[in-house]
């Protein structure tokens, strides 16, 4: 017999969901909590709609996380809140609020803003096209049709990146670095502040590159996770890194939403450092 979760999560939306349930996922990592169930209620119009999900948020002792454009749902899920002790965030409400009052204009009041069909969607959709059809240095000639160049060595996340990246809408091209293989002619005419310099941990890039060599079944007394191999990339690739003066990060402990995050905020600023 299938038990119910000890902790149930609630995500009701008028659109599909997608940014109350990355905040509950985010607020969920700072916990241990095990068999908890995150359901999404998805293009939620009706009042009566709202006041059965509360209903079933209620028998199992759940909490519920909205973000409905409309204030009379809204209501509704306070209403019910109250009268069903349900605990009940507001995704949305309180910052469409604080935009409404602090520049003294109204919001449009349109479920699904976010995801419909407008020329950065396209954008992201051609992004993402464009990584998968260039990743891992494919055609070195994508270099110069990109928005982003990622550069670094094997097993150092330039493919999530680009992919990541792609999601924002910056196409994004990566190419692998390796002592024996000269750089392509290309990276000298690309524009300043589009190259982009990974590194890492010799230590934690060998204890990566052990693991997916595990995962494929293979011995890993090769030259590929030997240290002083990967510390040779390393030295290689920061040289070149000065050659072609870009920034470099480090990706040691950053999360990909952290690195990109630095990517986008220098191409976003002129005069771009050295290292980020």
């Amino acid at each position: 017999m299938n038990q119910s979760p000890a902790h149930f999560i609630a995500i009701c939306s008028d659109s599909i969901g997608e940014t109350a349930e990355a905040v509950v996922q985010a607020a969920l990592r700072q916990f241990e909590l095990e068999h908890a169930e995150v359901k999404r209620y998805m293009n939620v119009r009706d009042e009566d709609e709202v006041v059965q999900i509360m209903k079933e948020v209620s028998s199992k002792n759940g909490v519920i996380a909205y973000t409905l454009v409309q204030p009379e749902l809204r209501e509704v899920i306070r209403e019910e809140a109250v009268r069903l002790n349900v605990r009940a965030v507001d995704i949305m409400g309180p910052m469409m609020q604080a935009i409404a009052d602090t520049f003294n204009d109204y919001p449009k009041r349109m479920p699904g803003l976010l995801h419909r069909l407008d020329d950065s969607y396209f954008r992201r959709v051609e992004a993402m096209e464009f990584a998968v059809q260039y990743d891992d240095g494919k055609d070195v000639g994508a270099i110069l049709k990109a928005d982003v160049v990622l550069l670094g060595v094997s097993r150092i996340s330039k493919t999530p990146l680009s992919m990541f990246l792609a999601h924002k809408g910056y196409k994004t091209v990566n190419y692998p670095i390796v002592p024996e293989i000269s750089i392509p002619s290309q990276l000298a005419e690309v524009t300043t502040g589009k190259v982009f310099g990974l590194t890492m941990d010799a230590h934690h890039l060998l204890k990566i590159r052990t693991e997916r060599l595990k995962v494929m079944g293979l011995p890993n007394e090769v030259q590929y996770t030997a240290l002083d191999r990967i510390q040779e990339e390393l030295q290689y690739a920061h040289n070149l890194f000065r050659q072609l003066q870009c920034p470099v990060i480090d990706v040691t402990d950053k999360a990909i939403e952290e690195t990109a995050g630095l990517i986008i905020s220098s191409l976003n600023h002129e005069g771009s450092t050295s290292k980020i």
